[in-house]
């Protein structure tokens, strides 16, 4: 009996310790519900905030990558246009410098054409005299070699430059006549009237050279008029335009006029220039003297030895 009491008393503590844990799980449960509750609403209020506050600096921090790509590739693009830029400004200066150069030469082939008749040489300015901006003694890239000799006329654009004074194989030294010591025997084309053109470099800061012994008896001549070398010239070829007169006055003899002339070659700017091979004979000038011309006061100084060196290269 007692047995059967213990056996009976065990399974009523059985029982009571299932219903006791059985209570507890559901005590837990419901606890952990609540708890698990108030944490999510703890988080809400104390974890977002920092949330959204980081993402706000993670997202400036994202813009600010982006301002600066965007920088450095409009920096980039900005010296890859200035590259296009250089290029193209340095492409257009280099055509410019084509187009002057082209047009130089086709006033030479004009010029060229007008004078036929001549054997003629090209050649480039090389060095000049070392007085001043002008061209008035020069040397260029021709000589001997090239069929050049002294006092050859040298001819540019639409007139006369001057006269070859000095030779060597390789080069040749032009005295201009715009030179101190250059004397031209001119004609003015309008009357066929005679007289002197002599150089004067005071005179070209004013873009003149001095006219001199202009014979104008009938006083035809006027300002405007052509003048080019004379046909009584002992060295220059007849009919090379010189200038156009751009003033004149009675000289106190009251028999000849003197004034000034415009030359028509710019000789500040002399690149390239003709040669013509061709040497006009004294004969031929001793001819017309013979025959009752006026003879030709023009005078062409002959250069020293040392003109070569005396040369500034350009």
């Amino acid at each position: 009996m007692k047995k059967k009491f213990n056996n009976s008393l065990k399974s009523k503590s059985l029982l009571i310790i299932i219903i006791a844990f059985c209570g507890l799980m559901i005590a837990l449960s419901f606890l952990t519900d609540m708890t698990s509750g108030v944490l999510r609403a703890t988080v809400g209020y104390v974890i977002t905030p920092m949330q959204d506050g980081l993402n706000s600096i993670g997202k400036w921090f994202s813009d600010k990558g982006v301002y600066f790509q965007d920088s450095n590739t409009l920096v980039e693009e900005n010296n890859r246009l200035q590259s296009e830029v250089d290029s193209l400004t340095s492409q257009n200066v280099q055509l410019l410098a084509d187009k002057e150069e082209l047009d130089r030469l086709r006033e030479i082939y004009d010029l060229d054409k007008k004078f036929d008749d001549y054997d003629k040489v090209g050649a480039r300015i090389i060095a000049k005299d070392t007085s001043g901006n002008w061209f008035n003694v020069f040397t260029i890239n021709k000589g001997s070699n090239d069929g050049i000799q002294v006092n050859n006329n040298v001819i540019v654009g639409s007139g006369l430059v001057g006269i070859v004074t000095e030779v060597s194989p390789t080069w040749s030294i032009v005295r201009s006549i715009i030179d101190d010591n250059s004397n031209v025997s001119g004609t003015v084309t309008s009357t066929s009237d005679n007289c002197v053109i002599a150089g004067d470099l005071r005179l070209m800061d004013e873009g003149t050279i001095n006219l001199l012994m202009l014979t104008d008896t009938d006083d035809k001549v006027t300002v405007g008029d052509k003048v080019v070398t004379s046909d009584v010239s002992n060295r220059f070829l007849p009919g090379i335009l010189i200038g156009y007169i751009n003033e004149l006055d009675m000289d106190s003899n009251n028999l000849t006029k003197s004034g000034t002339i415009t030359p028509i070659v710019d000789f500040k700017h002399l690149h390239e220039v003709i040669v013509i091979k061709a040497v006009k004979e004294v004969e031929e000038a001793q001819k017309s003297l013979d025959s009752g011309i006026e003879p030709d006061t023009e005078m062409v100084l002959e250069t020293d030895t040392e003109a070569a060196t005396d040369t500034e290269t350009e």
